[in-house]
């Protein structure tokens, strides 16, 4: 979805609240005032008061706010498709919320992502919502800014689980103040109220310097902030009951939803429509289409059977084949619905508990929406292989085994559907989709013959039912009936029908009907229970010992923080000068924005960008969200695989060579994609051992040397760990140039302060870092630089140049003073000075080589092997969910294919006792490697975006990397036959 239907979707399921019952008496009492409203004011009311209607203006308001109007046609994308920034996304989230009339908001870090300007104003505006609608909000936020701390009124500080204070925000200086600590000159108020509770910050702040440093534990703090006067004040005040009688009736809920059950259906319905018409669902349906018709004309084809007639039960037995296949395919075509589920099920969870829709607006128009497109799969697949194959000709015939197939895959689909809202991860799911099949799919086995302690589960397998409607759909045509049996006993029809122990009632056809569409209804309400009673898998997370994280403290703090520059780096690396010169960027003008561009057809991102970073210089790369930042560093560090790129790029004087400078360059993104079953450390060799220990230590990750990495925000590591994790991924590779793309968003003070110290470290060793980010403070220069420009104005005391600089060089500033900052600064001496600086560092010395290096990779194709095997090694062992769940599926299909073979392989004296066997090994084969193949996938997947990181940073090819895969999965793939055989 685009990022204007999220919000208009969020929107209608909030609904106006009291806005329309606030209008209507704000309309009555100006009427026997006599007051005639604003025109723009009464028709702003008014639009935003107006219930369910698609688009409303509070969401180009709220839109406008959060700064999203400039990318509101454009899709969210994934973590595979990148389309909004990740600032955008985050304040996508936020508009989810604000575009209601919620009067309560709880809001959690909402600024990760998001430069200081943009917060101010959220911020400020929230401010506004709660000053003139007495709302409350609670929010806690990273690295806010003086500016943006002095819009909150109260605050609450918590440490180590436990209230340190909590009051009114002009009270906590005093309150620290009172404990013996005082607030230092040109330092932010929330850096310091963090700090001041860290055992290893607070002595830089005791106030008294005449007497002896005392840490005082948040324990204290606590204690003591009950005793000081806005401590004892509110206790005051909470002691005493609220009455209750001063509330509004308008307080009080009476209903779970904002909107009525029809509306909240007709909302859901709509974005199932979208949804579908969106283009990376239709190419999904555009692929399942293409993917039936070949699978129809295949089946066709080895089915096509013009020269066999119905002479005998022979020929039944073909026919009988072609329609147990025809079974199994459609069964299978719903398989794809397990990964859509899986996909949706966070959106879902959270849209549920924040209480936008109840679960059954959310599965019944899409089992409704899912109507037509199986309509079509199933016209198109019995069209092509109907009288093809040559099933019976009368067309009644054909319309009734029509519409067992379409029963048949809606069936599926909703089966599929429940497999995926129960096991709720792709791992799980696919695992839990094979079993479904093994269970509900029917035996390969006559029913007759089926033991008698698994006759009951023919009865409770929905393609048994299918299995009974098409047999006798076809069996008991004319022209089986017509003819005799071959020992003329009976009909030809019910002779096959009889040998494949089928029924020979012909209402079988409308009872296997009748059990099929049961079980279509059945699953699809046990789709909705499932949505409304599961909860998310846990998060389990990475947890050092307080023991470890003491001893940690007193090792850190024996060594200084600039240990790591005096003593340098173990292993060597050349420096190197990058320099670019009128670099553009474009893409192909998108979809959505053709109407607005006119005849463009390409869309320019970067514009004449010139710049330079040499050796040991720590440069910073600014700009608000979605200022083209991140697409910046991807075209200099050559991670762009599309669009159009002209300029000079260069690399030590010469021309940039990409396969070349792969080699020399690391790139820390702001996605943090890592392999999840990995521990933090891994080595072998004593030098490569001193090396990663010596970047461990720089990035401050020795604590968590053996901690599993995890899926970000699921398992594993934290944020700002993974933030560390990322610069050291890059540093043990020993680049001569680092790009970092926002290594502090979503950190809270003291840990952008440990990533930066990391920063810092890293370029005092020599090494060069490009650095997505805030400024910091006392940059006096670029201050003087835009209060040089005429009507910028000044930057007040205490305020945050990085914030002032964005604030003053924003779109809504340039518009005010009407002024192009870019044109300005091209016409500057600054900019002179740059092209002059690139132009000398683009011009090689004399004598000098070009950077050379003789094969493609660093490591020869058996080390890549080796380093590919041990962590793909490394990542199975780690992954329980997926080899215990094939496991034991493997024992399930083992047990029940042995149970209900059994003894079969004794009885060999006819053809139908060999064809049981057959059956019996095809079970077996079928089953267990199907299972294998989609239980793969997902972590086949996960792992496919670690290795393009990876595989554009020229750690190794595509070749070893397969292999190691393919060798990793024989030892288990042993040990599951050894279980499947035994």
């Amino acid at each position: 979805m685009i990022v204007q239907e999220i919000l208009d979707f969020s929107a209608r399921c909030q609904g106006i609240g009291t806005r329309y019952d606030l209008l209507s008496e704000l309309v009555r009492r100006e009427k026997d005032a006599g007051i005639l409203p604003e025109r723009e004011v009464d028709l702003f009311m008014k639009s935003i008061a107006a219930g369910n209607v698609k688009s409303s203006l509070i969401t180009d308001y709220t839109l406008k706010i959060l700064g999203l109007d400039i990318c509101k046609d454009t899709m969210v994308g994934d973590e595979m498709t990148r389309r909004i920034s990740g600032g955008q996304k985050k304040r996508v989230t936020t508009g989810e919320m604000i575009v209601g009339p919620t009067k309560t908001l709880f809001m959690d870090e909402i600024s990760t992502g998001l430069e200081s300007s943009t917060t101010y104003q959220i911020v400020k505006c929230l401010q506004e919502v709660v000053r003139f609608t007495d709302a409350t909000v609670l929010m806690s936020l990273l690295q806010p800014d003086p500016e943006t701390f002095e819009l909150f009124d109260d605050i609450i500080l918590l440490s180590e689980g436990q209230i340190v204070y909590q009051g009114p925000r002009d009270h906590v200086l005093s309150f620290f103040e009172a404990c013996g600590f005082k607030y230092p000159d040109r330092k932010g108020t929330a850096d310091f109220l963090q700090e001041v509770t860290s055992r290893k910050d607070q002595e830089q702040y005791w106030a008294d310097t005449t007497k002896p440093y005392i840490h005082i534990p948040v324990s204290e703090f606590s204690k003591q902030s009950k005793t000081f006067h806005v401590g004892a004040n509110l206790e005051n005040e909470l002691s005493v009951p609220y009455d209750r009688f001063k509330s509004h009736p308008a307080s009080l809920v009476f209903n779970k939803h904002s909107v009525p059950k029809s509306d909240l259906f007709k909302i859901c319905w709509d974005r199932e429509l979208l949804l579908i018409k969106c283009n990376a669902n239709a190419f999904f349906y555009v692929f399942k289409t293409v993917q039936i018709i070949i699978m129809a004309l295949i089946t066709s084809r080895v089915n096509l059977r013009t020269g066999v007639g119905t002479k005998d039960e022979n020929d039944g037995a073909v026919y009988i084949g072609a329609l147990i296949f025809s079974m199994i395919a459609n069964m299978f075509n719903g398989f794809a619905e397990l990964s859509l589920m899986i996909q949706r099920l966070l959106v879902f969870y959270k849209q549920r508990d924040l209480l936008f829709h109840p679960p059954w607006t959310f599965t019944l128009p899409e089992f409704l929406l899912s109507i037509p497109v199986t309509i079509f799969e199933s016209v198109v697949w019995v069209s092509i292989t109907y009288y093809l194959i040559g099933f019976a000709p009368e067309f009644i015939r054909y319309v009734k085994h029509l519409l067992v197939i379409f029963l048949t895959q809606q069936m599926a689909g909703s089966i599929f559907r429940f497999t995926a809202a129960t096991c709720r991860s792709m791992i799980l799911a696919n695992t839990g989709g094979s079993l479904v099949i093994l269970l509900l799919g029917g035996f390969i086995i006559p029913r007759g013959e089926i033991p008698i302690w698994w006759k009951w589960a023919y009865w409770v397998s929905p393609m048994a039912y299918t299995y009974d409607a098409l047999t006798v759909n076809e069996m008991l045509a004319p022209r089986w009936m017509n003819q005799q049996s071959s020992d003329n006993s009976t009909k030809l029809g019910l002779a096959v029908l009889e040998m494949f122990d089928a029924f020979t009632d012909p209402n079988w056809h409308w009872i296997g009907l009748g059990g099929i569409l049961g079980f279509k209804i059945l699953f699809n309400i046990l789709v909705t229970l499932a949505l409304a009673f599961l909860n998310p898998l846990e998060k389990p997370q990475a947890i050092v010992t307080k023991e470890k994280t003491e001893e940690n403290r007193a090792a850190r703090g024996s060594e200084s923080e600039s240990s790591y520059a005096k003593r340098g780096m173990v292993l060597p690396f050349t420096p190197y000068t990058m320099s670019f010169d009128n670099v553009n960027y474009y893409v192909d003008m998108p979809k959505e924005m053709k109407e607005q561009e006119g005849a463009k057809v390409k869309l320019q991102l970067l514009r004449e960008v010139t710049g330079v970073f040499r050796p040991g210089v720590l440069t910073a790369l600014m700009g608000v969200s979605g200022a083209s930042k991140t697409t910046l560093m991807d075209v200099l560090a050559g991670r762009k695989t599309g669009g159009y790129i002209d300029g000079d790029i260069r690399i030590s004087d010469f021309p940039k060579r990409q396969e070349t400078f792969a080699r020399i360059s690391g790139y820390c993104e702001q996605n943090h994609i890592h392999s999840p079953q990995v521990m933090v450390r891994e080595i072998t060799k004593d030098e490569k051992m001193r090396f990663v220990d010596q970047v461990m230590e720089l990035v401050e990750l020795k604590s968590l040397k053996d901690a599993i990495v995890g899926l970000p925000g699921i398992t594993g590591l934290s944020t700002e760990q993974r933030k560390r994790l990322t610069i050291a991924v890059e540093l043990v590779a020993n680049p001569s140039i680092i790009f970092m793309d926002e290594p502090t968003s979503g950190l809270d003070a003291r840990a952008a302060a440990i990533v930066m110290r990391t920063v810092r470290n890293t370029v005092d060793t020599g090494g060069q870092v490009i650095y997505a980010g805030p400024l910091g403070q006392n940059s006096h220069k670029i201050i003087e630089y835009f209060q040089a420009i005429h009507g910028v104005q000044e930057i007040k005391e205490k305020y945050n140049p990085a914030t002032w600089m964005l604030e003053v060089s924003s779109m809504a500033a340039e518009a005010k003073l009407e002024i192009d900052f870019a044109e300005h600064y091209k016409t500057s001496l600054l900019y002179e000075q740059n092209k002059k600086l690139v132009k000398e560092l683009s011009t090689p010395p004399q004598g000098e080589k070009e950077l050379y290096f003789s094969t493609q990779f660093s490591q020869s194709l058996l080390g890549q092997f080796k380093s590919c095997l041990w962590k793909q090694w490394i990542t199975y062992w780690r992954t329980p969910d997926y080899n215990l769940a094939r496991f034991f599926f493997t024992l399930v299909a083992a047990l029940m294919v042995g149970s209900i073979f059994w003894k079969v392989g004794t009885k060999r004296d006819n053809a139908n006792d060999l064809t049981k066997v057959i059956g019996a090994m095809y079970a077996a084969v079928l089953f267990v490697g199907v299972n294998n193949s989609t239980s793969v996938q997902p972590l086949v997947a996960v792992e496919r975006t670690v290795f393009y990181r990876e595989g554009a940073a020229k750690m190794y090819s595509a070749l070893p990397y397969a292999l190691a895969q393919v060798v990793c999965e024989v030892p288990y793939v042993l040990f599951q036959t050894g279980v499947a055989k035994a």
